[in-house]
């Protein structure tokens, strides 16, 4: 982290579930809690959170009653040490919209778009905290060198608790599973 992004000292000290739970909604935004050490997460530019926001907005459209799907907000991994995670796209079980935290079980698929500086995280890191927590598809979401967004899309093998990597996508996505969805990349 550089010194813009370091947290106070306050939130560098070892954090709880119920200390988390306790602080405002403002104070917890930009930020995720690692095995109970608070972590700057980057915040991203216009052009990722566009992209973002257009992920969701075609996962909910595809998704069905059953499914909401939405940016930025807190997924629960563990309680202790405290991890939580705020990825970019979540789609969760619609019956849970106003259960906080969501939780592992609540939650269909996670997207990270990678922003430079968290590359690491999201190719490795998260990856293996998501498939742990039991998420059954996980997308990353990383610009090629021609600064075409690729989808990797990954799938949780129950036999083996890791994920399964899938299809990558540029250009129009088509899938079939976790439900049928098209989204053209070429709009962004």
């Amino acid at each position: 982290m550089t010194a813009e992004t370091t947290p106070p000292a306050e939130l560098r000290q070892q954090v709880t579930a119920e200390q988390y739970d306790s602080w405002p909604e403002e104070r917890c935004a930009g930020i995720e809690v690692v095995d109970g050490r608070v972590v700057g997460s980057p915040s991203a530019s216009k052009r990722p959170r566009r992209l973002a926001r257009i992920l969701a907005n075609a996962l909910d459209a595809a998704a069905g009653p059953g499914w909401n799907a939405d940016t930025d907000f807190d997924v629960r991994l563990q309680d202790v040490p405290l991890t939580n995670r705020r990825p970019h796209v979540v789609v969760y079980r619609a019956e849970t919209i106003d259960v906080t935290p969501t939780r592992p079980e609540h939650v269909l698929l996670v997207a990270e778009v990678v922003p430079p500086g968290s590359e690491t995280a999201d190719r490795r890191v998260k990856v293996d905290q998501y498939a742990k927590a039991g998420i059954a598809f996980y997308w990353r979401i990383e610009r090629a060198a021609a600064g075409v967004p690729l989808i990797h899309t990954y799938v949780l093998d129950p036999a083996t608790g890791g994920y399964r990597t899938g299809d990558v996508f540029t250009g129009v996505v088509r899938v079939a599973a976790p439900f049928a969805v098209e989204l053209d990349l070429g709009r962004l």
